[in-house]
């Protein structure tokens, strides 16, 4: 028994802290969202470097280079939508969401985006 008349166990576990419960897997999913975003938004920009390589050469009115533009322009609409999503999934903590398809699907996109901005520098180097 405590001085007080309380018993002694009662008192030390008022008296502990409440510890605060990390949950790693949403900390990991967390960190995949925010690596994706900022891999997603430097593709960005070499995206828009190759569209404008093609317009200050020239090759945007040939007909390949017509259509290379049309895909790498189409690539960056689905680049910005997905930076946009990428952004309010890591922002927002109450959706759940499974992280790793997520980024399955945007890293299929990033790869395809990366092969059309190296066709778009295969098309200028014959130039």
């Amino acid at each position: 028994m405590h001085m007080d008349g309380v018993p002694l166990t009662t008192t030390l576990r008022s008296e502990r802290c409440e510890t605060p419960v990390i949950q790693l897997a949403r900390v990991r999913d967390a960190r995949r969202l925010v690596d994706m975003l900022r891999r997603t938004r430097q593709v960005i920009d070499v995206n828009k470097g190759a569209l404008a390589r093609l317009f200050q050469s020239g090759a945007i009115y040939s007909r390949v280079g017509s259509r290379l533009a049309r895909e790498l322009l189409l690539a960056h609409q689905q680049l910005l939508k997905v930076a946009d999503l990428l952004a309010r999934l890591s922002e927002s903590e109450s959706e759940r969401f499974d992280a790793r398809s997520v980024c399955e699907e945007v890293q299929a996109l990033l790869s395809r985006t990366a092969v059309l901005t190296a066709r778009s520098d295969g098309v200028l180097a014959r130039r």
